[in-house]
């Protein structure tokens, strides 16, 4: 009997899990690989520091699952107040707010704000209770956000609260980091999983776009070049890399 190694059964499907939380601890429920379809909804949540960042590091898997049916959220530590030089606090917010809107509807995701300020974001008692009261509202059953080690100080608070949040909720959802600027502001990231978003990558670019007010030429120069980079990793066109916390509960086949 062949001996398969786990690198080569994810890279042999093309097709995201969905994710059963009554499995054991650590069970993927294959997607795509038989031929079959989640026949249950999932809730998916992309937490971010500002608008743009779930865009830019998740968006053709967002557009790949919205696909599929499930129902997407990204979720805004913040809404950019500190983000375009010459505007005010709450000018930028309703621009970049609405670009976030903007961007979600072209991916089929749900925008939701945490009601934090950019570049003033806190970790304390209160907001740790705050963000696991919103995650806890949605019920999702996987969230992704931002690696910890990383320059940007709103990032490393988004990824601290979904931990903390993470811990408080049992472990019940699945639990994912993603890179955004890599080696510029996400340092130290050893992907465990990947994404093909070969047939979403357009979905991709039309949603960083909207983000006209963050030099999205230059955002999607970046990123472009990081999902052929990940692509090649893992022997597709394009792809998105994740790692995935060691003690989350459930996985994704890709």
């Amino acid at each position: 009997m062949e001996t398969i190694s786990r690198r080569e059964m994810l890279l042999s499907s093309t097709s995201l899990a969905g994710l059963a939380p009554t499995a054991a601890p650590g069970s993927p429920t294959p997607h795509g690989r038989e031929g079959s379809r989640v026949e249950r909804k999932l809730k998916v949540v992309v937490v971010g520091g500002h608008p743009d960042d779930p865009e830019t590091g998740v968006g053709g898997t967002i557009a790949r699952f919205a696909e599929e049916g499930h129902e997407v959220f990204c979720l805004y530590l913040t809404r950019g107040e500190a983000g375009i030089r010459g505007k005010t606090h709450e000018e930028a917010a309703a621009i970049r707010t609405a670009e976030a809107q903007a961007a979600c509807r072209v991916l089929g995701a749900k925008a939701l704000f945490a009601g934090q300020i950019d570049g003033a974001t806190e970790i304390n008692a209160e907001r740790y209770e705050q963000f696991a009261k919103l995650l806890g509202k949605i019920k999702p059953d996987i969230v992704f956000t931002h690696w910890p080690i990383d320059s940007h100080r709103d990032h490393r608070v988004a990824s601290l609260l979904v931990y903390d949040a993470w811990l408080k909720a049992g472990k019940r959802f699945a639990l994912y980091y993603y890179e955004v600027y890599s080696g510029i502001q996400t340092q130290h990231f050893h992907p465990t999983h990947y994404v093909d978003i070969t047939q979403t990558e357009a979905r991709k670019r039309e949603a960083v776009f909207c983000h006209r007010s963050q030099n999205p030429d230059r955002m999607w120069k970046l990123h472009s070049l990081m999902d052929r980079f990940r692509g090649t990793e893992c022997r597709r066109k394009a792809a998105e890399a994740f790692v995935r916390h060691v003690n989350s509960s459930t996985g994704l086949v890709l």
